[in-house]
């Protein structure tokens, strides 16, 4: 933690800037605590449904109207709120939307400052390891898996070689 410096808000004053010489580092158990502390709140900000694990969240509902495209928008508006309030922002360019199995045409937005930034679409996203599709369907899973396996498969035998040549 070098070159670092923090100011403290309350109530509308400000403190001056210091240096930072301390604070949590990355990979501690105080850490992933702190930031759940920190984000304890967060469900109450959002209508729909939201999970959250770590630092990643999902937020989903059906879309059957344009009044639910709306409500999820709003959802949005509001983590931005919420973001704004505890000075954590939301890096759009990461938040991604998919669309399984609805024909609407919808697209959301997140502002990120003055600029507002269209969500991008995607058709898969790995979740935990594992590969959730647009059309959910398990091919990318199968495919990753069989990837995964020939690799540790290939290091077996190479190593197999190894030891027999050394012996």
């Amino acid at each position: 933690m070098h070159k670092r410096k923090m100011k403290v808000y309350v109530r509308g004053s400000c403190s001056n800037w210091i240096d930072v010489i301390s604070g949590v580092l990355r990979g501690s158990v105080l850490g992933p605590l702190l930031f759940l502390i920190f984000v304890h709140d967060l469900p109450d900000w959002v209508r729909n449904s939201i999970k959250m694990f770590a630092d990643d969240m999902k937020i989903w509902t059906k879309i059957a109207s344009h009044d639910d495209a709306v409500s999820l928008q709003q959802d949005f508006d509001r983590l931005v709120q919420w973001s704004e309030k505890w000075l954590l922002k939301f890096n759009p360019i990461k938040c991604q939307v998919m669309h399984i199995g609805h024909k609407l045409s919808t697209s959301y937005t997140m502002k990120d400052g003055s600029e507002v930034t269209t969500l991008e679409s995607t058709d898969k996203e790995k979740d935990l390891g594992i590969y959730i599709m647009k059309d959910l369907k398990c091919q990318e899973q199968c495919v990753q898996s069989v990837k995964k396996a020939q690799s540790v498969l290939a290091m077996i035998r190479r190593h197999k070689t190894n030891y027999q040549q050394t012996n």
